[in-house]
């Protein structure tokens, strides 16, 4: 069975080849090992290969894996690509880099006052519902110009750019169209960031302009079992 640093040199090479056929530098898309459900010793096997940006889906299970691995300020950046309740905004304020699934002016607001002053501004996505289910995360494509302009105004984080999770199998033109609404506020709200694309679907992602790749089992293998606290 293959090792984790040599998954993690597989994907990379996926990554590079899925670029370089659309034209684009390897370098434009960052990778985000998405740890969820693995142990901390996982994590360190990663990093240990290179890895430093992971991706977790609920603030309890992260908490534990940072308190293991040095603290939240370590080395490593952690982001959010979780649905992020109410309730539990203050320790992913405190905790996390970056929060990928921004959806509501609530949730945003209340990152931006818990944010502590000694840290860096909190690095947030806007997770748009891509195949407009309504059993989908998300906000819908026309709500996301207002929620980036609400964000933009308030102090203690700073609007990147979007996140999506296309459903499985959605053809390309589902990324396209995702692209295109990151493209047109791309100007006006100086976004960098494309989250969009995992294990299955990275290439047609990157073909289609992610900036970053949220990649799991092909780094990790199968899921543990699945927590249930948010």
């Amino acid at each position: 069975m293959a090792t984790i640093a040599e998954n993690l040199q597989a994907v990379r090479a996926r990554i590079g080849r899925a670029a370089s056929a659309a034209g684009r530098d390897p370098s434009s898309v960052t990778l985000l090992a998405v740890s969820k459900t693995h142990s901390p010793d996982s994590v360190r096997e990663a990093s240990a290969a290179g890895q430093k940006a992971f991706g977790e889906n609920y603030v309890q299970e992260a908490l534990v894996k940072t308190g293991a691995l040095g603290g939240s300020q370590s080395e490593l950046e952690w982001h959010l690509i979780g649905p992020l309740q109410s309730n539990k905004t203050r320790p992913a304020a405190e905790h996390f880099a970056w929060v990928q699934t921004v959806q509501s002016e609530k949730i945003a607001r209340r990152l931006s006052e818990q944010r502590p002053a000694g840290l860096p501004p909190l690095n947030v996505l806007i997770q748009v519902n891509a195949s407009r289910e309504t059993t989908k995360s998300g906000v819908a494509p026309s709500e996301v110009q207002p929620l980036a302009k609400l964000l933009k105004q308030l102090p203690r984080v700073r609007l990147r750019g979007l996140m999506a999770i296309p459903e499985p199998g959605a053809p390309a033109s589902r990324y396209r169209e995702i692209a295109a609404l990151y493209e047109n506020l791309k100007a006006p709200f100086a976004l960098d960031t494309l989250s969009m694309g995992m294990s299955d679907d990275l290439e047609v992602a990157v073909a289609e302009g992610a900036t970053m790749v949220r990649v799991g089992t092909a780094i990790f293998g199968m899921r543990k079992r699945e927590q249930t606290t948010a």
